[in-house]
């Protein structure tokens, strides 16, 4: 029998997974199990830590998927507030960040791509602790807090104390992430000006660990500068302030104080040699990406690049989360039910397995690929109670009263191809079968989204997924194909009043 190499071998999963109802409940979860319990929010971070076996002693899933509320942005008395369930795309997704909190819009958008993002959660991303971690920088500048709950108590640290070093936080095996705040850009709790913006310097467009990165936030009285905050990511253990900055900056203009904030930035770097970068070129890197930050503040261009309408691929009045009762997996025999492609499906062995090892191995899904396991390749995209998804980074688990659909499920009861999956006929986008089921569920949720997308939103929607056989130029071809049956079918469902107009799906914005 054919063997894999011992680091192809992926390390097993915690078989016990609950998902509990309540807060409470997850807190008693915590305090009972202590370290042998983990929670999952997103778990785009920590699925792949377990399966690397980077994370061991895990033997219990705590998914707060389940508890209503925590998906909350709320926006009060000057104060912006994060629940722990609130994804990178719901950031993105606020109109009200955009002025509020822009650099964390900003820093939220080059997260991943857009199915990692509609599960990868702000708190996740700060919990995980990695300087290259982009929304962590935005967050420092912005001066927020962290706040964790636990049988013991509440209290709330200042995110720069809560990661404590590289890849470590202070948060305790029984302690829950309940919310990060932040005062608002344009919030009356400062009698100044505040503006700010975050820069990233990348290998790629999208799916890119940060080379560089900075997050700036100024405080002006006038034209002059009262507070500045420089936070840089990926040149140190943790992401670093440059204080010196601000001394060099205080009662200077913007302009007049660039060079003085670009050379205090570069001296507070302190990067090491790695596969993105070596350090002389990180620390090179870091004076542009500062000195970019700057001229933008300093010429009210910060929001400029702001693309409109970017994708989700996710319906786009996307509901709260809903209570559930809770649930629980012991073990291999208990049932998890599910709708999925449009039918009630029902099978055991979702114990210790990623959604996409369930839908392949007990429903006999097999067009959902695994390509990486990682996140990276878009093979095992599947739309998620109506969001595209990675499902190899989704806790089987999750499956529990979720609608689904996976690439046997995009056409029409009747056997009539999507009008996607035509067009790839037609376009000679269809090659291989790895990736092109990723691209069809990728494709189908961009067009269900903006059935008319332009250039770039059809390069951001499907920036999640690679094609080994390099056809970019035909699947493009597909979904403009597509989009004009798409939108013609949309623009005469609207007209018969049979379904409501989405913004941005053609009318007028």
């Amino acid at each position: 029998m054919f063997q894999l190499h011992e680091v192809q071998r992926a390390a097993p999963l915690p078989t016990r997974y609950v998902a509990p109802s309540s807060l409470s409940e997850a807190v008693e979860l915590l305090s009972s199990h202590g370290a042998a319990a983990r929670l999952i929010a997103g778990g785009t971070d920590l699925m792949l830590e377990l399966s690397r076996g980077a994370r061991t002693g895990v033997g219990l899933l705590v998914d707060l998927s389940g508890v209503a509320g925590l998906d909350r942005i709320s926006y009060e008395g000057g104060r912006v507030t994060l629940g722990p369930l609130v994804t990178h795309a719901d950031v993105i997704a606020s109109a009200p960040m955009l002025t509020a909190g822009l650099p964390l819009a900003q820093a939220c958008l080059e997260v991943g791509s857009p199915p990692l993002r509609n599960r990868a959660t702000v708190v996740g991303n700060i919990v995980t602790a990695s300087p290259a971690n982009d929304t962590i920088s935005a967050l420092v500048a912005l001066g927020a807090e962290v706040t964790m709950a636990s049988v013991r108590g509440e209290r709330t640290v200042p995110v720069t104390e809560f990661v404590s070093g590289f890849r470590q936080t202070v948060l305790e095996d029984d302690e829950i992430v309940t919310a990060v705040a932040f005062d608002a850009l344009d919030g009356a709790n400062r009698p100044n000006r505040r503006r700010g913006v975050f820069v990233k310097l990348g290998l790629r467009r999208a799916q890119a660990i940060s080379v560089v990165h900075a997050a700036v936030v100024v405080e002006l009285r006038g034209l002059d500068i009262v507070d500045l905050v420089v936070a840089l990511g990926s040149v140190a253990p943790t992401i670093i302030t440059v204080p010196e900055a601000n001394e060099l900056a205080m009662d200077r203009e913007l302009d007049e104080a660039a060079d003085d904030i670009v050379g205090a930035a570069r001296r507070a770097a302190t990067p090491i040699d790695d596969i993105r970068g070596s350090a002389e070129y990180r620390s090179h890197a870091v004076g542009v990406v500062v000195e970019r930050a700057v001229a933008a503040l300093a010429g009210g261009t910060e929001a400029d690049r702001w693309p409109h309408e970017p994708p989700r691929l996710a319906p786009a009045a996307q509901q709260p989360v809903a209570a559930r009762a809770s649930t629980a997996l012991d073990d291999a025999d208990d049932v998890v039910t599910a709708a999925v492609n449009g039918s009630v499906r029902r099978a055991a062995g979702a114990a210790g397995k990623t959604l996409m090892d369930w839908l392949r191995d007990d429903l006999g899904l097999t067009g959902t690929k695994e390509g990486c396991a990682e996140g990276e390749c878009g093979a095992c995209t599947v739309h998620l109670d109506g969001a595209a998804v990675f499902s190899c980074l989704v806790p089987a688990g999750r499956a529990e009263g979720a609608t689904i659909t996976t690439v046997e499920g995009v056409a029409s009861p009747e056997g009539e191809l999507h009008p996607f999956q035509q067009a790839m006929v037609d376009t000679g986008g269809a090659q291989c079968g790895f990736c092109t089921p990723g691209f069809v569920m990728s494709a189908a949720a961009l067009l269900e989204e903006i059935p008319e997308p332009t250039s770039e939103q059809i390069t951001v929607g499907l920036s999640g997924n690679l094609c080994r056989c390099t056809g970019y130029c035909s699947i493009i071809e597909a979904v403009r194909t597509a989009s004009v049956d798409t939108g013609a079918v949309q623009a005469a469902a609207v007209d018969a009043g049979t379904v409501p107009q989405a913004p941005g799906s053609g009318g007028s914005s």
